[in-house]
């Protein structure tokens, strides 16, 4: 994490460098990589944390407005998803959004402002069940992470704290309290229960000790292995659903975040980001979006920015190989003349890619990641990932890194996934390049994180292994954090019916939609009663409009998987032969009903899919990414 203040001093090299080091008894790679950020003397984002006080309403409605919650304080429940995201929302998170609501009410009150909603007349029903009592909340950093503990739950008392995460890997846990008896030994993450549901699944030893907070203490090949689960529903990317599914995950993520840090006793805060002029042309120093925007002129439908494309390119086909990659500096000299040459041709295809060495490459691409105006992990969650680093658990710290990786806006979270994609191939080249797994995370870390403020120096030495921990764990379990959780997708599920179900018709546009989908209902279950098409047996027809035969009737049974119509449709329209075998690979999605779309995983179980959305359209059809 690159302060924006004097950097502390690297600690001496030692005599001989080993070569590859993955304990974490060491951080010279760290303090060489914040040396060479130095002398670069590039700053990026400096300003945009707002100076003084922040208003703590200001900051709760904000929060708010991101929950999807804002009509919560603006007096007007019943427009947008408010009313229709309170109805499905656990006791928990209830709770988490009835306190943050109060704060607001009770902070308006002192600025003598009459509020517009009291929490009272959102959360009318009564409720006479006991509430656990809330921990008091120990004092925040100026980032706003808290002070490193374990939490181990039982009906309504927080047992006293571990000790913290810290550079020392000689240090064993003995203060933290036995734990109940583990209902599950295994490395396995439900994706099926939220996770503020499960912050009691601490596992004990033999001995009993925590073994949950000791495995954050050991070396890169002694990380838990979680397995990703395999619902019958099926594996879902992020990358499968539609835009507007992926805001009410957003949504969702947000209150499950905030009540998840709540029950391990952190209070999760986020920075406000002062409003401030960025680059609207160029390529460094310019927001991702805008980006985007002028890369999709060129290239549509482009994910990641064109520059950071051609940067990792050029590194995998130079530099997995080469020994001390990402580590090693190019020369400044030419770096710079390199990046000068990228702003006036990079758009015009007149950059020769050939003169760029691996070094170059490797320091253009970390530069071109600190000078982004607004941060790849955003400035608003960046507390967030600070907290995260403090938590002992690193099964509890990868669940909040993978609600923190659903709350990213997508052009964030896609740079960071190629980012991520190819570390993992520098770290599978270990043996040639000599770069383990800890020494590029060591190296990513100054990079990706930022600490401000007065206490910015005292904060980076104190947590430079944490932040390198966390870009390990970024890495090393990439593939699971850009899955979404089965309770998320259920959660969206249950929003878009309580959503159908209470919006009112607000125009004749929208009356004459109901009109006709209640028509379509109204045909559909006569051609059921008919015997036509019974879907009550598990029948259901797929469309494939790029198919010679568009549409099929099939069967389902409880063997029934999506690779299987996928398979027939193939044959039914002899796919491998030459006039076919250049069509793009389809997929079979879920499409309305209680889902916006759903790209399916080939091996979704159709007849529980079906079960769940007995109301969508079936359609194979290439995928968009």
């Amino acid at each position: 994490m690159s302060s924006r203040g004097t950097r502390p001093s690297p600690p001496p090299s030692p005599p001989e460098r080993p070569a590859s080091r993955d304990s974490q008894d060491s951080m010279e790679d760290y303090w060489s990589e914040v040396k060479n950020i130095e002398e670069d003397g590039q700053r990026g984002h400096e300003d945009l944390l707002e100076r003084g006080s922040m208003d703590e309403a200001e900051l709760e409605e904000a929060w708010l407005q991101d929950a999807g919650l804002s009509t919560l304080v603006s007096g007007a429940l019943g427009e947008g998803p408010a009313e229709a995201l309170l109805s499905t929302l656990t006791r928990s998170q209830a709770a988490m959004v009835k306190k943050r609501v109060d704060n607001y009410t009770l902070t308006v009150r002192k600025r003598s402002k009459q509020p517009t909603r009291h929490v009272r007349d959102i959360f009318s029903t009564p409720d006479t069940s006991p509430v656990d009592p809330i921990p008091p909340v120990p004092p925040k950093s100026p980032n706003g992470d808290m002070p490193s503990r374990c939490v181990h739950r039982t009906s309504s008392r927080v047992r006293p704290a571990c000790p913290s995460f810290s550079q020392s890997t000689e240090r064993r846990v003995s203060e933290c309290p036995p734990c109940p008896p583990p209902q599950d030994t295994s490395d396995s993450l439900s994706f099926e229960v939220p996770y503020s549901e499960g912050t009691t699944a601490h596992h004990r030893g033999r001995q009993g000790d925590c073994l949950d907070c000791q495995r954050i203490r050991r070396d890169d090949h002694d990380l838990p292995t979680f397995q990703l689960p395999r619902p019958k529903l099926g594996l879902t990317r992020i990358q499968d659903l539609s835009c507007e599914d992926m805001k009410k995950i957003g949504y969702i993520s947000l209150i499950e975040l905030t009540t998840f840090y709540d029950g391990l006793g952190i209070e999760l805060k986020r920075n406000r980001a002062a409003r401030s002029k960025a680059r609207e042309s160029g390529i460094f120093g310019v927001p991702l979006t805008t980006l985007l925007e002028n890369d999709q002129k060129k290239f549509p439908g482009s994910k990641v920015p064109l520059v950071f494309r051609k940067l990792l390119s050029k590194l995998e086909q130079t530099g997995l190989q080469t020994e001390g990659i990402l580590r090693v500096p190019g020369s400044a000299s030419r770096v710079k003349h390199l990046r000068q040459e990228l702003e006036q041709k990079l758009y015009e295809d007149r950059f020769d890619w050939e003169q760029v060495r691996h070094n170059d490459a490797a320091g253009l691409l970390k530069m071109f990641i600190r000078e982004l105006p607004y941060p790849l992990l955003t400035l608003q969650h960046a507390p967030a990932f600070s907290a995260a680093q403090n938590i002992s658990s690193p099964r509890q710290q990868i669940q909040a890194l993978h609600l923190l990786i659903m709350l990213l806006p997508e052009p964030n979270r896609d740079t960071l996934k190629a980012l991520l994609e190819f570390l993992r191939k520098v770290v599978a080249y270990e043996e040639k390049n000599r770069m383990g797994l800890w020494n590029v995370s060591m190296i990513v870390a100054p990079n990706l994180f930022t600490y401000r403020g007065k206490n910015a120096k005292q904060e980076e030495i104190q947590g430079a292994a944490g932040a390198a921990h966390l870009v390990r764990l970024l890495i090393t379990y990439q593939d699971l954090l850009w899955t979404v959780p089965c309770f998320l997708i259920s959660h969206v599920r249950k929003l878009n019916e309580a959503g159908a179900s209470k919006k009112p018709p607000s125009s004749e546009k929208t009356k004459r939609k109901l009109l006709l989908m209640r028509r379509k209902t109204t045909e559909r279950e006569k051609t059921e009663r008919s015997g036509l098409t019974d879907l009550r047996q598990g029948v259901i027809r797929v469309h494939a409009p790029l198919h010679a035969k568009i549409s099929m009737a099939i069967q389902l049974d409880n063997e029934t998987k999506a690779k299987d119509v996928m398979a027939r449709f193939d044959y039914e329209n002899g796919r491998g032969t030459r006039n076919t075998s250049r069509r793009p690979r389809q997929y079979l999605f879920e499409v309305g009903g209680n889902i916006g779309e759903r790209s399916l995983d080939p091996e979704t179980h159709l007849l529980d899919v079906y079960h769940v959305n007995p109301h969508c359209e079936w359609v194979l059809k290439p995928t968009t990414t």
